[in-house]
């Protein structure tokens, strides 16, 4: 499998115990994203992001792919498998500027369709 270079902005789908990752965008919670480096793929961009941001390590593993019907919003967003529950130091976000969401409180949040289309499968009943 060969990954190819991502374009635009990644946005990181990062799930831990039923809650959502988001980071403070001067007054509104957003997924942690970012802009690509040279040839660098959307999953390596995603994991890039968020530790830089937060300092939580993660691993990009799984582009969202909008299914037929959901709205194409342009958004690129990659799923993100959580590899430590403490963030290291040197993250450029403040502690109080990083959310962990329960996931049925992020139905307001202006997140991607794709996004929410994944999250609908990982919320609890």
């Amino acid at each position: 499998m060969t990954l190819e270079p991502a374009e635009g902005v990644v946005q990181a789908v990062v799930l831990y115990d039923g809650r959502l990752l988001l980071v403070d965008d001067g007054g509104a919670w957003v997924l942690p994203s970012g802009t690509p480096g040279p040839a660098e793929p959307a999953e390596a961009t995603a994991a890039r992001v968020v530790y830089e941001l937060t300092g939580y390590l993660v691993d990009g593993t799984e582009p969202l792919i909008p299914h037929e019907g959901t709205p194409a919003d342009g958004a690129s967003a990659v799923v993100c498998q959580l590899l430590s529950e403490t963030p290291s130091d040197g993250a450029s976000l403040a502690p109080e500027q990083v959310h962990w969401a329960p996931i049925p409180e992020t139905v307001d949040v202006a997140l991607p369709a794709v996004v929410h289309e994944y999250l609908q499968g990982h919320t609890p009943v």
